[in-house]
């Protein structure tokens, strides 16, 4: 008698009867593990020798529970074997889940499927056929969708999808926070119903460049609540592909950002109300320097002063001049800080740049009594750089260097070309730094301990502006000490270019060198800033007139007729804009040279006094080198003031 597999029932073995079923079992894509009523292996496909690691051979007569062996996924204990299922039900069985098969190798390989009974015609139960599969990959699979899933729902990110029509397919949980519709509300309809009416072009464009397979990364956009909220949103946006490698749909991350928003906007309002005060208070400060440092000059000149009025004048001079660095420091910090310091690059030779602040720093250095040494290379060297920014560089090094050095002390500066780069060295023989102070110098604020440090210790900010201001140039600036009393040197690298002309490139061009009298009209609400600079004035053989507001300046002009007018800004009556405008607007001003002396120097300021008609802008207080500039000076061409 046969069974329904065709085989003999006599054999100890179930075995396939004939050839046809033979090859059909070993053709099946599953595992198939067939075994007699006593749950001993018979037979196994080429599937199922592969995953349980047993060959037929090796496996005939094992029972089945050691070739299949099978285990609980999570806890790894026993389950029921089919084989064992099969015999007690005398039916078909599936497989609990998850399942796991231990490999003879150790492999586990999550598998599913059945167990079912082998009959002959009669209902003879002659054996058992165990078919399996791997479900590995679909397992993966599940666990990377189910991973995703997890992802998308616990994200504080909004993530949605929508079809190329604009047509919403999912919305996360974070959606509905921050949109306040539910999946059922919006999924389904079309996702301009939380984009504001006057943007809808905007998506129009956006489902147009998903079409063309384009990304749309960190959009910066508003979208509506369904309370009627706006929200600003960042947004990024990715085509989806289909099987087939169309594109189906796309998916959109969006993220709140109106807080976010909200501080840019408060910090900006910081900083322009920062910048204001520091303006201001710039201004509020020059405003009595002018005329300290104005008279300390007139003193300074004066022909008989006794010895301790002339020290006594000098200190004056030095500490009026002190506190004047110290503020342009801090407002050009502010600038550089903010991005909106613009460099005037022309073609300098370094040489000359660093005889011409020497030459400024003399008296410091020969008070504090210090021995100086300048080598250059016979050669210039020639930057392309702002000489107003790297004189202040190369001023704030040799300020640090008399500073921080005992009187009586020296201070080396060199000049040598290595390359396609300049280095200065400024060396002095000081106090030094101590080693651990060395990475910090160059920060804003930093300052060397109470302890250590000279009494005059500054904002801490000058070698910070100095680092900044040589970024600008493309240079750099290292600093070097082998410890507190032990000096020490400051390395300046700036790129070098190559001369267009045979002039010495830094040499200040006149446009005349008018050295007689001239009449100087002075308009300033500052009582004490007008006479001490008229009295500078005078000093130098100049006429001069003071009036305290915009309509006097207007109303003696007419009478004096100056050459020269120097204008204060903030005056009562008319400010000296307005005044600048109509006095340029008279015909005998065509000859006049109208300057503006002020304490507002923002970049603004000096944009807004060329519009007005001004030839200059001066800041308060007024070297006495830029004023007799300005004295020996023709008017020249000026724009014509705006109304």
């Amino acid at each position: 008698m046969t069974s329904d597999c065709g085989h003999d029932k006599n054999d100890k073995h179930f075995r396939p009867g004939s050839e046809m079923l033979a090859v059909t079992l070993r053709s099946i894509g599953d595992g198939v593990i067939v075994t007699d009523v006593g749950g001993r292996v018979t037979f196994l496909n080429p599937v199922a020798e592969r995953l349980t690691g047993w060959s037929l051979i090796e496996a005939r007569d094992q029972p089945s529970e050691k070739v299949f062996h099978i285990v609980n996924e999570q806890t790894g204990a026993p389950v029921a074997h089919p084989v064992a299922e099969v015999l007690k039900s005398g039916g078909i069985v599936g497989l609990a889940d998850p399942t796991v098969l231990i490999a003879r190798d150790g492999r586990r390989i999550p598998i599913e499927d059945s167990g079912a009974p082998v009959r002959l015609a009669n209902g003879e139960l002659v054996g058992i056929v165990v078919v399996f599969r791997d479900v590995t990959e679909r397992k993966r699979a599940e666990h990377d969708h189910a991973w995703l899933a997890s992802l998308v729902d616990s994200s504080d990110d909004v993530i949605a999808s929508k079809t190329l029509d604009g047509i919403v397919t999912s919305w996360n949980p974070a959606a509905t926070r921050l949109f306040g519709y539910e999946p059922a509300q919006i999924v389904g309809k079309s996702i301009t119903t939380i984009i504001p009416p006057e943007l809808h072009a905007e998506e129009l464009e956006i489902l147009a460049q998903l079409r063309r397979g384009q990304r749309i990364e960190h959009y910066e956009t508003v979208r509506i609540a369904k309370n009627g909220r706006r929200i600003q949103v960042a947004l990024t946006v990715s085509p989806i592909r289909g099987t087939d490698g169309r594109i189906v749909g796309a998916s959109k991350i969006a993220r709140d950002i109106t807080e976010r928003k909200r501080s840019e906007r408060a910090l900006r309002e910081a900083d322009r109300q920062k910048d204001e005060f520091l303006a201001t208070l710039a201004h509020e400060l020059r405003n009595p320097l002018a005329p300290i440092c104005a008279a300390a000059q007139l003193l300074k000149n004066a022909k008989s002063l006794a010895p301790e009025l002339r020290a006594a004048t000098a200190i004056l001079e030095r500490q009026a001049r002190h506190m004047t660095h110290l503020v342009d420091d801090l407002l050009e910090m502010s600038r550089i800080m903010n991005g909106r310091l613009l460099l005037h690059p022309e073609p300098l030779d370094l040489a000359d740049l660093l005889r011409a602040v020497i030459e400024a720093s003399r008296q410091a250095l020969e008070t504090a009594r210090h021995q100086i040494a300048l080598a250059v290379p016979s050669e210039p060297v020639h930057v392309n750089g702002d000489r107003i920014r790297l004189t202040q560089v190369l001023s704030n090094l040799l300020h640090n260097a008399v500073k921080h050095t005992p009187p009586g002390g020296r201070i080396e500066i060199s000049l040598r070309a290595e390359g396609a780069q300049a280095i200065v060295s400024v060396r002095d023989n000081g106090s030094g730094i101590p080693p651990e102070m060395l990475e910090h110098i160059f920060e804003p604020f930093a300052q060397l301990d109470r302890s250590f440090e000279h009494p005059d210790g500054g904002l801490g900010i000058g070698l910070t502006l100095a680092k900044r201001l040589l970024d600008l140039h493309q240079g750099r600036i290292e600093a070097a000490s082998a410890g507190r009393g032990q000096g020490t040197e400051f390395l300046i690298h700036l790129p070098t270019i190559t001369a267009t002309t045979g002039k010495r490139a830094s040499a200040p061009q006149k446009r005349s060198d008018f050295s007689g009298s001239r009449r100087v009209l002075i308009a300033d609400d500052n009582h004490d800033a007008g006479i001490s600079l008229s009295m500078l004035l005078q000093s130098m053989g100049h006429d001069t007139r003071v009036v305290h507001d915009g309509i006097e300046a207007l109303e003696e002009a007419e009478l004096f007729r100056p050459d020269v007018v120097l204008l204060d800004i903030g005056m009562p009556r008319l400010d000296g804009y307005d005044t600048a405008r109509r006095m340029a607007a008279r015909p005998w001003a065509a000859d006049t040279q109208i300057v503006a002396v002020t304490g507002w120097g923002q970049e603004a300021d000096r944009q807004r006094a060329k519009a007005a008609g001004f030839h200059r802008h001066l800041i308060k207080p007024v070297d006495v080198v830029a004023l007799q500039e300005v004295m020996a000076d023709e008017p020249g061409p000026r724009e014509p003031p705006s109304v």
